[in-house]
């Protein structure tokens, strides 16, 4: 998983040893190099087309020595660079995301992954590999064992293929897929499969159902307090409105239309919005947020921007005044990088009416904040706030539109969103041009570590070294000078440093006045760095799947490929969860991976203490998502007065 081939002039390689492990690195062999992933063999010529290459390689040999190492131009073959050492990295295989038909001929039919659309309410791709726990509806749980074509009608169709207990198998045709769930239940614990035909699974059910009665009772009764409570009805866009909306200077994404008409009809409405909006990083929510500040502020009320980190809070500032300077809004921000008087005049402008829109972090939840008509409360990444600051914000939800950003929401949130206790927007379209991020997972090299800082900065480009350890950030940024030439410009960030000398070294970086950021987690959420293509996390066995998620959401923001690289220590043996969420990133890198990594999360975490330790085992024996059909179920039961006595 981890490995990778190391070539240089004057080396001394067994040929056949080479292209045995480029095919094992998932490369095809070819009569000339035409794409990433291709090599080919012409005497003692080796081309290869590296997947973190821009070119091809032309590996020239003398017996079975290595004579020269070239990039060459596909399109002339010619010769344009060479190189004193390459690491080839294994291609990079994400999940397959097109329909099972179309298979090669906030492969072989027994080892073709399964994709198919689930019904309500996890309404996802999930996909299906051999060996994993399914759930069937009417069977219980199993363990998918592949697909088998079987005699039908005029030839052959294909079935699933699930083995129950004491190796029985159920075969259930493709169109009947949406019956059967994967299984996602408590972390580290795996139920034992059901016995076909029995009443096993049938009592499981039944006991299942019980047990989420009083769930159910509280989701109505959350219900019925939204709707009670009487909010602020904002009026229909103004004539100002579509003009700002025009300043927008891409093209909208279909997500983004969808996803801003449902937060309008929200704030229109006389119930306080809860929205969650999910979207990946770059996905444009911040737009949709942009806008619906606006129209709270064309209503005479204020609107507050809260963020996790003061360099976000002064890029969306910084974007806020530049799309808004042609409006009469007053916008303000209110962080650490303020002065006292600074944000004491700023304090009072809110208290006074003067300031429309506040961009800011926790500070904005202090105690001395008093806003005098607050209509709009936007909260970017709301579980990277603490218990506290998260408690200020339940008690501002009372009478208060709320729209919640994220890119890989949080169990809980997720399991609301789900359940319709938050109301749930999603921005699937990617921008255009947006190409998915090229991952790997390696371990951790210093000759890897500069052909990737080189290879990025020869096309003009900027890196990203994360290094979240605040003690030791200058000696690794020191380490990188010394690898790399003096030409390299390399600078180092971290949230503890005074806060001139923070802001000067990111302006630094926007300028593009520094090559190569060695820096924290302080770039973990923020708007776009266009020439930040390139990104390598260290030690990034120790972040959780939510962090890396966003870090890589740092890169691959223009219409230029982008890579990430998460390297490990060398020889370390990973944790299993390690392992899976390293795995997760490698496996989803597609455009849109977010949510389904929210859902990986939740898989390696288990969801057992998602709603509550009482409701722990119900999860486990059916797992999530069929517990949240069957809490579908028992609250429409209980919405119809007449139908309650089914449930005893």
């Amino acid at each position: 998983m981890f490995k990778s081939i190391k070539l240089y002039p004057g080396q001394e390689i067994d040929l056949e040893q080479l292209i045995s492990t480029l095919l094992s690195f998932g490369y095809q062999r070819h009569d000339y190099c035409a794409d990433e992933g291709d090599f080919s063999r012409r005497g003692e010529i080796i081309d290869v087309y590296p997947a973190t290459f821009e070119c091809p390689l032309r590996i020239s040999l003398d017996f079975d020595k290595i004579e020269s190492i070239s990039s060459y131009d596909l399109l002339h073959n010619k010769v344009i660079y060479s190189h004193e050492l390459v690491i080839i990295l294994p291609r990079q295989h994400g999940y397959r995301r097109a329909a099972l038909q179309q298979a090669p001929l906030f492969e072989s039919a027994d080892n073709r992954r399964v994709d198919f659309t689930e019904e309500l309410p996890l309404n996802l791709f999930l996909e299906l590999k051999k060996g994993d726990l399914v759930v069937h509806n009417q069977h219980g749980l199993g363990i998918y064992a592949g697909m088998h074509k079987l005699p039908a009608a005029g030839g052959t169709s294909d079935h699933l293929s699930i083995e129950y207990a004491d190796k029985e198998k159920l075969f259930v045709p493709l169109e009947s897929a949406h019956l059967i769930q994967k299984y996602i239940g408590i972390s580290g614990r795996r139920p034992k499969v059901n016995r076909l035909g029995s009443k096993e699974w049938l009592t499981v059910k039944k006991r299942v159902k019980k047990g989420i009665k009083t769930v159910a009772l509280e989701l109505l009764k959350a219900q019925a307090e939204r709707s009670l409570a009487g909010g602020f009805a904002f009026s229909r866009d103004t004539d100002w409105q579509a003009e700002f909306e025009k300043t927008f200077p891409y093209q909208e994404t279909p997500g983004q239309a969808k996803a801003l008409a449902e937060v309008k009809k929200d704030m229109q409405s006389q119930h306080p919005m809860d929205r969650l909006l999910c979207g990946d990083v770059g996905y444009g929510k911040t737009e949709v947020a942009l806008r619906a500040a606006f129209k709270a502020v064309m209503d005479n009320k204020q609107a507050a921007f809260l963020v996790p980190t003061t360099i976000l809070a002064e890029q969306h500032y910084q974007n806020f005044i530049q799309r808004l300077k042609d409006f009469p809004v007053n916008i303000q921000m209110l962080s650490r990088f303020k002065s006292d008087a600074e944000q004491e005049k700023i304090i009072s402008g809110l208290r006074e009416g003067k300031v429309d829109i506040v961009i800011g972090t926790h500070r904005l939840l202090s105690a001395d904040i008093v806003f005098n008509d607050l209509g709009l409360l936007i909260i970017d990444e709301e579980q990277r706030f603490g218990v506290r600051a998260k408690e200020r914000i339940k008690s501002l939800k009372s009478n208060v539109d709320i729209l919640t950003l994220t890119a890989t929401p949080i169990p809980r949130t997720l399991y609301l969103g789900l359940m319709g206790i938050k109301d749930l927007s999603m921005i699937n379209t990617p921008p255009q041009n947006r190409m998915p991020i090229a991952t790997y997972v390696v371990e951790y090299d210093n000759a890897l570590i500069v052909q990737a800082i080189r290879r990025e900065i020869a096309r003009r480009g900027q890196v990203f070294f994360v290094h979240n350890q605040v003690y030791d950030i200058e000696k690794i940024c020191q380490r990188l000078k010394n690898l790399l030439s003096a030409d390299v410009r390399i600078a180092y960030a971290h949230g503890q440093m005074p806060e001139k000398e923070l802001e000067k070294i990111m302006l630094g970086f926007l300028q593009r006045k520094v090559d190569c950021l060695v820096c924290t987690t302080i770039i973990e959420s923020g708007i776009d760095m266009p020439y930040a293509n390139t990104l390598l996390v260290n030690n990034a066995q120790a972040f959780g799947l939510p962090d890396l998620h966003q870090l890589r959401g740092r890169v691959g923001r223009f219409n230029r490929k982008a890579y990430s690289y998460f390297l490990i220590p060398k020889d370390e043996i990973l944790t299993a969860d390690a392992r899976r969420r390293l795995e997760a990133m490698k496996d989803y890198s597609q455009l849109g991976a977010g949510f389904e990594l929210a859902m990986e999360d939740l898989e390696i975490r288990g969801v057992g203490n998602v709603l509550g330790y009482e409701q722990h085992g119900f999860i486990y024996s059916v797992g999530f998502d069929l517990y949240c059909r069957l809490l579908k179920e028992m609250v429409s039961s209980l919405k119809s007065p007449g139908e309650q006595l089914q449930v005893k």
